[in-house]
């Protein structure tokens, strides 16, 4: 294997002269501070110039929370069933970006058309927030939006191991899958 020194050159010389988060920034990868998290797989963050931006989660669907009186009240066994794993959900996010001093790193693959940029979300130790949520049986693979997850092989294995032990919602008779649910909805 030849080694190029002129481009280790290059990128360290870049390094030096624009910053190691500015270039992390530039090829979709970066670290961020969370600033809310709204559901299990949206939250808002800041990045290193102080600019918020939002962030759905790449790869997987998570169930939805309740956003109105109604629903919060409804006696719906599908809305209670959703919700609850919905709340759950958030929380577990919640839980890991709080060990993590609020600090995540994106891998960003794309921009929806609300304008959020669809993201794999990493702790800084590495911990893959999407393939935890799946392993966990708090989300699911979406798999009408995977062409652009590149961890693909991941959360796939982790849903196969949380179906098989009917981990979380894989134990719910009454869950509904999140787009089957928004489906219903309208």
């Amino acid at each position: 294997m030849k080694i190029n020194v002129k481009l280790i050159a290059v990128i360290l010389v870049s390094f030096n002269l624009v910053g190691c988060q500015l270039l992390l920034d530039i090829f979709g990868v970066g670290s961020y501070t969370v600033k809310r998290v709204a559901d299990g797989d949206t939250m808002t963050l800041v990045d290193s110039s102080g600019n918020e931006v939002k962030v759905r989660f790449a790869c997987v669907d998570a169930p939805e929370i309740p956003h109105t009186v109604a629903e919060k009240k409804s006696r719906k066994l599908v809305n209670k069933s959703q919700f609850s794993w919905g709340l759950l959900a958030k929380e577990r996010v919640e839980n890991l970006v709080e060990k993590a001093e609020n600090q995540v790193v994106l891998t960003i693959t794309d921009t929806d058309q609300y304008g959020r940029q669809i993201s794999e979300v990493r702790l800084p130790d590495g911990t893959f927030i999407q393939e935890v949520l799946v392993r966990e049986g708090l989300a699911e693979v979406y798999r009408d939006y995977l062409q652009n997850c590149p961890s693909l092989e991941i959360v796939e294995a982790a849903e196969v191991a949380a179906k098989q032990s009917k981990k979380g919602l894989w134990g719910d008779s009454r869950y509904v899958s999140p787009w089957e649910f928004r489906r219903l909805q309208k």
